[in-house]
């Protein structure tokens, strides 16, 4: 990427999208497009088409998503894979036809099988059932996946797929109901603690192992890719296989450690844990293989340690 091209980041509100955003501010790009849903709605095509054909961007990373937890998940199934699959056609098919030639779609671990081997690897897609819990938006992310690889066969386009694993950060979203686990974990305990509880409940058993990203280690990934000597981006977009690459930390830790790390990172280690086994823990395991990302040069950079600090001290802020 050059430091004067046009650049949109769709989703720049999000925990994914203000990382880019603010990763791409950091390193000198000034010519960011972003849109809010207030003054671009996605979804509508119309709308959509516009924009490209007046703004004209050349490089588009594509973070917006409709994105929750697993109770999120469970109760708006029908939005989930409405709205996912609406914003994805319209950002990319009219990426191409305004002349975009790069884009970077984002989407996550759970486009892969429950129960695949472990650690994941990019070539495991499509190999197996998905998980119950958020397959509507998993089939929607996979779509956007196969979109993307055929345009680049069809069209010539460079549309590049990065699978993220679960996502904290800055900017994040501290839903009770509706959020991710890492964040509304954090809020759960910050509240028992100023309410003088003893003891919060928790969704599942505690035992499923999941990986934790940083969204800026994230963001810094994302251009990373972007920026791939023509040798290595050719390797990983070659034609024959779907354009996507897994990033993540490479660390898992069943969410029972999850759960107590939290806690201490709140001050509130007095508070004991309780597991409501009769809610679902969802995939049992999702370690990705990074193989591919680091074989370019990339590793993250923060600690789970550092990044809940940092996140919690930026929930407190806001």
């Amino acid at each position: 990427m050059k430091a004067d091209s046009r650049i949109y980041v769709a989703g720049h509100t999000g925990l994914a999208g203000s990382a880019i955003e603010r990763t791409l501010r950091a390193q000198g790009h000034a010519h960011i497009i972003t849109r809010t849903i207030a003054e671009l709605d996605l979804t509508n095509a119309h709308a959509t088409a516009h924009f490209f054909q007046r703004e004209k961007p050349e490089i588009v990373f594509l973070a917006a998503a409709r994105v929750g937890g697993i109770l999120a998940n469970d109760t708006s199934p029908a939005e989930f894979i409405h709205h996912n699959l609406a914003i994805q056609h319209n950002v990319i098919h009219e990426a191409w036809r305004a002349g975009v030639q790069r884009l970077l779609f984002l989407s996550s671990s759970c486009i892969y099988p429950r129960d695949c081997a472990q650690p994941i690897r990019e070539d495991y897609l499509l190999t197996g059932p998905l998980e119950a819990t958020n397959r509507p938006f998993a089939v929607a992310k996979i779509a956007g996946i196969e979109m993307c690889w055929a345009y680049n066969r069809q069209y010539g386009t460079r549309y590049f797929c990065a699978m993220s694993t679960n996502l904290y950060g800055l900017n994040d979203t501290y839903d009770l109901e509706g959020g991710h686990v890492l964040p509304a974990m954090m809020r759960r305990f910050h509240e028992a603690k100023l309410r003088g509880d003893t003891r919060v409940v928790m969704w599942g058993t505690g035992s499923p192992l999941r990986e934790f990203l940083d969204s800026d280690d994230l963001a810094d990934a994302c251009l990373h890719l972007m920026n791939l000597p023509p040798d290595q981006e050719a390797a990983l977009m070659n034609g024959a296989t779907p354009p996507l690459i897994n990033v993540g930390s490479g660390r898992e830790l069943t969410i029972r450690e999850l759960a107590h790390l939290v806690r201490s990172t709140v001050g509130a280690d007095h508070i004991d844990i309780e597991w409501d086994s009769s809610k679902p823990d969802g995939t049992p395991r999702k370690l990705l293989d990074l193989s591919r990302i680091n074989a370019t040069g990339w590793r993250p950079r923060m600690s789970l340690e550092d990044g809940l600090r940092r996140a919690y001290a930026d929930y407190l802020a806001r």
